[in-house]
């Protein structure tokens, strides 16, 4: 198995005619599900929960990524609903991260390496999403044209409630490009596990104070609907265009904490 899509509103969809299939870890049973996307067998796995029933500071992320590591999963792509900061990232358009700015406030646990077992480990996150995987993307969403965005930083806050218009301030001028809830601390979970991990964000909203009319997560779910048929062609795509730059990412072998991988079958 080399390839999960980890998503929720918008890819709910994937699963229908796929397996499932419960993967028990140390942090709690995962469940995904096995199918066929573009003639190859991929992972779709729910982050919100099969029902949707997870607010994103309750997000088993530490389980997830856990179990796609023990399935031997080397690419992960992650799709999440953001906020735009900048006027060029509009509603409708696609964005592909780069990096982060971590705005959560430590209620969810954010590493495998908390020091029960007696070690200290630091892992670099210089360039926390994979630059092959989503150069590979950049080159399947050639048809998104000028609704594509590359580069793109994420600022990433607790949740569940939206932001405040001067904390959306404060992040323009930190660099944020866009805003969401669930990319921290899944992207270093995967960078502890070895994974290749990018994201391809859907813009959904305007972020708070860029516009006069209020947040709703009904807006939220409307793009994301109107959307998906371009997020899956994007997504089959990928599997299909070559993957031909390198990498720094540890791979499957790093760390030495987590499990071997499970034989796929």
């Amino acid at each position: 198995m080399a390839v999960a899509i980890i998503g929720g509103s918008g890819v709910y969809d994937l699963a229908e005619g796929g397996t499932p299939q419960a993967v028990a870890t140390p942090y709690g049973e995962v469940a995904l599900y096995r199918l066929q996307l573009a003639g190859e067998e991929v992972l779709f796995l729910n982050r919100h929960g099969i029902a949707h029933h997870l607010p994103p500071h309750r997000v088993n992320y530490r389980a997830n990524i856990w179990a796609l590591h023990a399935l031997g999963v080397c690419d992960v792509l992650a799709v999440q609903a953001v906020g735009s900061l900048q006027p060029h990232m509009m509603p409708g358009h696609f964005v592909l991260l780069s990096q982060f700015i971590d705005w959560t406030r430590g209620v969810r646990p954010s590493t495998f390496f908390d020091g029960d077992d007696g070690r200290v480990v630091h892992v670099d996150v210089t360039q926390p999403y994979c630059p092959r995987v989503s150069a590979a993307l950049r080159r399947a969403g050639e048809f998104l044209e000028e609704r594509l965005h590359s580069d793109a930083v994420y600022a990433c806050m607790e949740g569940p409630r939206f932001e405040t218009a001067a904390e959306i301030a404060v992040l323009r001028q930190m660099g944020a490009d866009v805003v969401g809830m669930t990319s921290v601390p899944e992207a270093v979970l995967a960078r502890e596990a070895g994974l290749c991990y990018a994201s391809v964000s859907v813009v959904c909203n305007w972020a708070a104070g860029m516009t006069h009319h209020p947040l709703s997560q009904h807006e939220v779910l409307e793009i994301m609907t109107d959307h998906a048929r371009d997020l899956h062609r994007l997504l089959a795509g990928y599997l299909a265009v070559p993957k031909d730059i390198d990498c720094a990412c540890p791979g499957l072998g790093h760390p030495h904490l987590l499990p071997q991988r499970a034989p796929v079958g």
